[in-house]
């Protein structure tokens, strides 16, 4: 019995530490895992929030382009008709938006749904409008009638698209 009680004073501090040994060195173990993951991560940010950023200023581009006033100066020439007019302007749309199109990637879903609907909104006016005058008519009576719808809107959809735009980036910065 004394034998037994020999072995025991002996093993039960060696356990002990032994048992401390080895939390001490597992908790520092997954701490360092941590403290890495963390690091891959800022270090996923560094590089991916600079791109995120352009992405957002390359489609605030877009939507500028499309915007009705530019469109009309950048597309519209003397001697068009309302017809050519109209086509021109959706022409200059698509193309701009196929151009842009790889930016969603890097958008959340909710801004780049904002951005089809500008540009739905944008196409929307275009067609309805020009259905009110005679496509064989001076394209300046088309430029004329979706300016002044723009100016009757509370807000060009190109302007909510931004401004929305505009308070994701605030929020992500």
């Amino acid at each position: 019995m004394e034998l037994f009680t020999e072995i025991l004073k002996i093993t039960i501090p060696a356990l002990i530490v032994f048992l401390t040994a080895w939390i001490i060195l597992k908790n520092m173990i997954r701490n360092e895992q941590e403290r890495r993951r963390q690091e891959i991560i800022m270090q996923g940010a560094r590089t991916v929030t600079p791109i995120r950023l352009q992405a957002y200023e390359r489609i605030v581009l877009f939507l500028e382009r499309i915007s009705l006033e530019s469109l009309l100066v950048r597309v519209s020439t003397s001697g068009m008709n309302a017809g050519q007019l109209q086509s021109a302007l959706l022409a200059a749309i698509r193309s701009e938006f196929e151009h842009n199109l790889s930016q969603q990637i890097y958008m959340s879903p909710q801004a780049w749904e904002v951005v089809k609907n500008a540009r739905s909104n944008i196409i929307k006016l275009i067609n309805s409008e020009s259905e009110k005058i005679n496509p064989e008519a001076q394209g300046i009576e088309l430029s004329k009638q979706l300016l002044s719808r723009v100016m009757e809107l509370e807000k060009e959809p190109t302007r909510v698209a931004i401004d929305f735009l505009k308070s994701e980036i605030a929020r992500m910065i």
